[in-house]
């Protein structure tokens, strides 16, 4: 049980997310411990991971949220396309996250305003 001063984030790996996606029961037990916590935080994933991590939380999460996908290289593009609204970042890794983006920004800096201001 999780009292109001509480915080909890799930933190999980590219490799346990292997063994986890595609199996249906797995799915939907994660997104039942994902949906207690308040931020999910996914590391070494692959672009295919990236994408199918975004379209599940579109089906699984009710009421279906709006997505964000962030992403500053040609391995996010995938999930910047599932997601309803993408943020390209321009940089040292090229052009396509910006290409298929939604909005483009320079520098992760700038998400901020971005969101905060321009929602």
């Amino acid at each position: 049980v999780k009292t109001a001063d509480q915080q909890r984030a799930l933190v999980i790996e590219g490799a346990a997310l292997r063994h986890i996606l595609g199996d249906e029961v797995l799915e939907e037990m994660i997104f039942a411990v994902a949906s207690g916590c308040d931020s999910v935080i996914a590391c070494r994933v692959s672009p295919k991971q990236k994408a199918l991590l975004v379209r599940l939380v579109r089906n699984y999460v009710n009421p279906t949220p709006v997505t964000l996908a962030i992403g500053d290289g040609a391995n996010d593009v995938g999930m910047i396309q599932e997601a309803h609204v993408g943020v390209g970042i321009s940089g040292l890794e090229g052009q396509q996250a910006v290409n298929s983006s939604d909005f483009a920004i320079a520098q992760f800096r700038y998400l901020e305003e971005l969101v905060l201001i321009h929602g």
